[in-house]
Parts: C-alpha cells; sequence; structure tokens
C-alpha cells in the first residue's frame, strides 16, 4: 500500500488557515521570547509610544510611529529566524553563513535608524511645540 495518499492528507491539513495561524503565532511567540535584542527594540517602541501619547501625537504621527516599529520587530524577527536556522545548518565557521547574518543584522540597523530619525522627527516636534518653541 502506498503511503501517497496519507501524505497528501495530511499535507491537506497542516495547510489550513488555522494551521497556517496557529505556526505563525507560535513563530511570533518564539521570535518574541528569549531574544535580547527584541526586547531591547521592544522596550524602546512602549518608551515611544508612552511619549507620543503624553505629547498628544495627531492620528498621522501615530501611523508613522506604529508603521516604524513594527518594521523593526519584524525584521527583528526575521533576523533571529535566519540566525536559528544557520544554526541548525552548521555550528560550524562559514563565510556564506557569516555574510547572511551581516546582511540580517544590517537590515536590522537600518530599520531601527530609520525608525530613530521618524521618531526624533515626530517626538522632537511635538516636544518643541509642548514647550511653545514651535
Amino acid at each position: 500500500m502506498s503511503d501517497a495518499p496519507q501524505h497528501e492528507d495530511r499535507m491537506a491539513v497542516d495547510r489550513s488557515w488555522t494551521r497556517k495561524f496557529r505556526n505563525a503565532l507560535r513563530g511570533m511567540g518564539r521570535g518574541v521570547t528569549g531574544e535580547s535584542s527584541f526586547f531591547a527594540h521592544f522596550f524602546v517602541a512602549a518608551m515611544v509610544m508612552t511619549a507620543a501619547m503624553a505629547l498628544g501625537a495627531d492620528r498621522t504621527e501615530w501611523c508613522l510611529l506604529w508603521v516604524a516599529i513594527i518594521g523593526v520587530l519584524t525584521t527583528e524577527m526575521l533576523n533571529s529566524a535566519l540566525e536559528r536556522m544557520a544554526k541548525a545548518v552548521s555550528l560550524e565557521y562559514c563565510p556564506h553563513l557569516r555574510d547572511a547574518l551581516d546582511i540580517s543584522s544590517g537590515a536590522v540597523l537600518t530599520a531601527a535608524i530609520g525608525a530613530a530619525v521618524l521618531g526624533v522627527v515626530i517626538l522632537g516636534r511635538l516636544g518643541l511645540v509642548a514647550v511653545g518653541w514651535w
């Protein structure tokens, strides 16, 4: 008897939307827990949200801040995923894996710098308005 029909049935179940969301939520949990860089970005994001709330950010400013924060957190999770995959492939030094990990880290740095600049522009202006200098 062939395994093909059983395999296809299992694949059909594994591709359900419920399974996809469950896997994605599990992945989010794995990407968030135990990753010190993610925690640092999340902490800064919480400070930015607190400052935006205190300074009275408008809807557009909130949207821009959220997009920047989500971009940083997303690139951080992708970087973590690539790091775990690289460790699964080989624990030995490999210049190709090193370069891939460095590029991934560079993507996080790019997103973080962009978010920081946006945050300074938005929160800086709101701060100047609050003290009457704008």
